[in-house]
């Protein structure tokens, strides 16, 4: 089905282009109710990344909730995968505070989801999805990623509590060399556990040359370290060569930089995390990772990875200006 430019929006022929795009990678659509249990995001408030959540009672006294996040409910929905792999893209609209207007509002997002036996190759995949996606919606767009693992690796062998955890987090998401610092000095975080913090916030930019700089860091400290720490960040690196291997020769290699700036909450995330910029939107359009420790969280054995366009974020798409859209499925 064709259908023209005039009938639709900019931001709904993007959606429609993603559709499209999934679809033809074997994604296949995945259709979930308006509304779930409230306890649901009760239990993983903070994985939502939003404190206020519209809620009514059903007519059972079930309290219920307009959904504010997708991810929970593929999640809720999909027990039994095994040694599967599920793979599924939405269109769906979530009901959130917007951070701009402070009311409530109708949010569309599209995104995919992978689920269950998760490996370098799903990875692989996702992360061109991303870089798909973002190209599909902007001749100049940029795909940052990271590993988290080098970060929760570095948290865990400092030992303090989790509300330092937390703003180590978020110094290193921020680029705040000071707060880190103040962090470190508070808490008797010294040699190669600081140095290390503070290079995160540094590495940024094409990818080969991160990855150079990273390992002649962590040779540099290689003797203070125990086994398990070299096998974390050994494995770490390791998967972020096999991103940029994938990547090349696919016309997308320009758009990827590897910053260690992406960060993610550790209780429910984990492995590889990435964040989508396109030109004239000051703010991300596109984020997602590795979250097995949600999967965990929610008894599930199995794995995932996945990532969200957040299509309100979009600005005007001159891209799709008079664009005729084609609708397979």
């Amino acid at each position: 089905m064709i259908i023209e430019g005039a009938d639709l929006n900019n931001r709904e022929k993007a959606m429609f282009a993603l559709r499209a795009l999934y679809s033809s990678h074997g994604f296949s659509l995945y259709r979930m109710s308006k509304f779930e249990e409230f306890d649901l995001y009760a239990r993983n408030r903070d994985f939502m990344d939003s404190a206020s959540i519209i809620t009514f009672t059903d007519t059972d006294g079930m309290l219920m909730a307009l959904k504010p996040d997708v991810t929970l409910s593929v999640v809720k929905n999909n027990r039994h995968i095994g040694n599967n792999i599920r793979k599924v893209y939405y269109c769906e609209n979530i009901y959130r505070v917007s951070p701009k207007t402070h009311y409530f509002k109708e949010i569309m997002q599209t995104g995919l989801e992978c689920l269950g036996r998760i490996d370098d190759a799903c990875i692989c995949e996702v992360l061109l999805m991303a870089a798909e996606s973002l190209d599909v919606l902007s001749d100049s767009a940029v795909l940052d990623i990271s590993n988290l693992d080098i970060l929760s690796q570095i948290i865990t062998s400092c030992d303090v509590s989790g509300e330092v955890e937390e703003q180590i987090t978020k110094c290193i998401g921020e680029k705040n060399l000071h707060g880190l610092l103040r962090i470190c000095a508070e808490n008797g975080i010294a040699g190669q556990k600081r140095e290390l913090l503070k290079k995160l916030i540094t590495l940024y930019g094409d990818p080969e040359e991160v990855i150079a700089e990273l390992e002649e860091v962590l040779q540099k400290y290689s003797e203070d370290m125990d086994e398990e720490a070299r096998i974390v960040y050994n494995e770490s690196i390791r998967k972020l060569k096999m991103i940029v291997k994938a990547f090349e020769g696919t016309g997308l290699e320009d758009m990827l930089n590897i910053d260690f700036s992406v960060v993610s909450d550790l209780k429910y995330y984990n492995g590889i995390i990435f964040k989508g910029f396109v030109e004239g939107v000051p703010d991300g359009v596109l984020s997602g990772g590795q979250y097995d420790k949600l999967m965990d969280n929610m008894n599930r054995n199995s794995r995932a990875i996945g990532f969200a366009v957040y299509m309100d974020a979009l600005g005007k798409l001159s891209k799709f200006d008079g664009e005729e859209v084609v609708i397979r499925g």
